[in-house]
């Protein structure tokens, strides 16, 4: 369970690192970019990556 938290944490990360289009042009995260606009979607997936990846090494 811990390793799937780790590797979901580890992708968003690398796609807000990375600028994954294919990432950013889903339906799914459409409308986070629309709110926040590209680079504010970025940084929250960043955020959101570091935030798993610490719970689940901690938790």
């Amino acid at each position: 369970m811990e390793i799937g938290i780790i590797l979901a944490g580890a992708f968003c990360i690398c796609a807000g690192v990375f600028d994954w289009d294919f990432f950013f042009r889903n339906y799914k995260a459409a409308p986070l970019v629309r709110l926040l606009g590209r680079q504010g979607a970025r940084k929250f997936y960043i955020g959101l990556g570091v935030i798993l990846v610490l719970a689940a090494i901690f938790l």
